[in-house]
């Protein structure tokens, strides 16, 4: 007899269909599973053969085959193992075959037949509401798949025998319910971090238009504390933003406990890592860090000590918030529109601008230090700025300065603004998204703003590059000062903070 299912192969967030057949016909005993498996897909066969002997179920005398359409797609991961073992169950009628014609389903099996977790149940959920059918998973991935709605009945079994038991009729599964992960509190308080209002101001004005941020100071100045920061000055995912960001942490496995984010990510990679580690990439195609900080920070503490290969990588992500992974048989794209605080040391010995404790070879060690950021990097972030060291008596002082909430009422406040001004402009969301025409439309400074514009740029040689986004942090600035207009004290702070730490 024949029966099939479907279950679903990734290619970067795209969860592809695939045809799940199983014949079961006279010949030679054996089972064998064709249609381009890896060896995991390969091992399904061990596992799922062992499991029915567990619940008691004997394979017959006979062939069994199983495929995998189609058969020219790369089948990868364990997640085959429960579509697999139900199309085998159908063919055996064992359990319905219609049911399980109508479903799409992925789970890993363990040797008792228990489901366990696997990564990539919220794209496959998607893909179940597209093909209007019902989604059968592990219990684990029954939150995180629930969040699809009302467009796939989502059914979350904790092993086989009670997904049997729900099909034959036995013990019907309640459907599995949605939850979000849970939110882990207020976070952390820029009223944390004493002295530093320059720095504070500078991840205000990042956050209100998702600028590029670069800080330069020596160690202990404060410099990660002001970075770890960021995230709860940012506005609440949107429900597309959460959906969005969840399905690439759901392809990553990194959420262990189901349901969807609840907060923006906030990545913060070693410097050791590798492009396949930032970028994407490995075996799998699967997605690097700059794709997990989508809708959130990333955060590359001691900048200039990443491999030279990596920081270039970034280059082009940060212009087109995407990136593509080539494969000799696959492009994988994956979503990146994240925003970068980089931080650094003034030099090796971190002692630049301290003439006590500086090393020999000062002030030549801090531009041989920096250099190690190519030029076209460097110009890529909006904010630069340097951190100075703290005073010990600043330590003793009260707090001061507007709390993280404070600071991100006016940064949501001027992220409505700017959702106004880009409500009919196609990807355009912030001021660090709009370019051409429309930059010159919305941020055209007034005479006198303009004038020093010119100026800075003559005498800087600053690049194209550099003053439209000079252009962009004034009128993210403007729409902080509640202004219609980008003036000139508005220009001459963007000015300000691009001039700083190289240009």
């Amino acid at each position: 007899m024949l029966a099939r299912t479907t279950t679903v192969a990734f290619e970067g967030l795209e969860a592809r269909p695939v045809d799940v057949q199983c014949a079961v016909s006279p010949g030679l005993p054996g089972f064998s599973i064709v249609g381009l498996p890896d060896k995991a897909v390969s091992e399904a066969r061990d596992r799922i053969r062992t499991a029915l002997g567990e619940l008691g179920i004997a394979l017959p005398s006979k062939k069994v085959t199983v495929n995998l359409s189609p058969a020219d797609l790369p089948k990868e991961g364990a997640h085959f193992d429960l579509p697999i073992a139900l199309s085998l169950l159908a063919a055996l009628e064992l359990v319905p075959s219609d049911p399980v014609a109508r479903a799409v389903s992925l789970g890993e099996m363990s040797l008792d037949g228990a489901l366990v977790a696997v990564s990539g149940a919220l794209p496959a959920a998607m893909k179940a509401a597209e093909l209007k059918a019902t989604l059968f998973c592990p219990a684990a991935c029954g939150p995180e798949a629930a969040w699809v709605g009302d467009g796939a009945a989502v059914y979350a079994a904790n092993s086989l025998k009670a997904l049997m038991d729900h099909l034959t009729g036995n013990a019907p599964l309640h459907e599995a319910q949605a939850r979000r992960l849970a939110d882990a509190g207020p976070g952390l308080c820029l009223r944390d971090v004493r002295g530093q209002e320059r720095a504070k101001r500078a991840l205000e004005i990042a956050a209100a238009g998702r600028h590029h941020l670069f800080m330069v100071g020596p160690p202990g100045a404060g410099k990660s504390m002001l970075a770890a920061r960021l995230p709860g000055l940012l506005p609440p995912l949107t429900a597309y933003e959460a959906l969005e960001t969840s399905t690439i942490h759901s392809l990553a496995g990194t959420l262990d406990e189901g349901g969807i984010l609840a907060r923006r990510p906030y990545q913060e990679p070693h410097h050791t890592a590798s492009v396949p580690a930032i970028v994407g990439g490995g075996k799998r195609a699967g997605p690097g860090q700059i794709s997990l900080a989508h809708n959130g920070v990333l955060f590359m503490d001691e900048f200039p000590e990443f491999p030279r290969a990596v920081l270039e990588t970034l280059r082009q992500p940060i212009e087109t918030g995407e990136v593509t992974i080539a494969r000799a048989n696959a492009h994988v794209r994956y979503p990146c529109r994240f925003l970068l605080v980089a931080a650094a040391n003034p030099c090796r010995c971190g002692m630049l601008y301290d003439a006590n404790q500086a090393c020999s070879r000062a002030p030549n060690c801090g531009a041989e230090y920096m250099n190690r950021v190519s030029g076209p990097l460097m110009d890529r972030f909006d904010l630069r700025l340097e951190v100075p060291a703290v005073e010990v008596s600043d330590l003793a002082l009260p707090p001061s300065g507007d709390s993280s909430a404070e600071v991100a009422a006016r940064v949501v406040a001027a992220r409505d603004r700017q959702a106004q001004r880009y409500a009919d402009a196609p990807k355009v969301t912030v001021n660090a998204d709009v370019s051409g025409d429309a930059l010159m439309e919305v941020a055209m400074p007034d005479t006198e703003a303009h004038d020093i514009l010119l100026q800075a740029t003559e005498r800087f040689r600053l690049s194209a590059r550099g003053y439209h986004r000079v252009l962009k942090v004034a009128r993210t600035i403007a729409d902080l000062d509640s202004s219609d207009g980008v003036r000139r004290p508005h220009v001459a702070e963007a000015l300000a903070y691009r001039l700083i730490a190289g240009s």
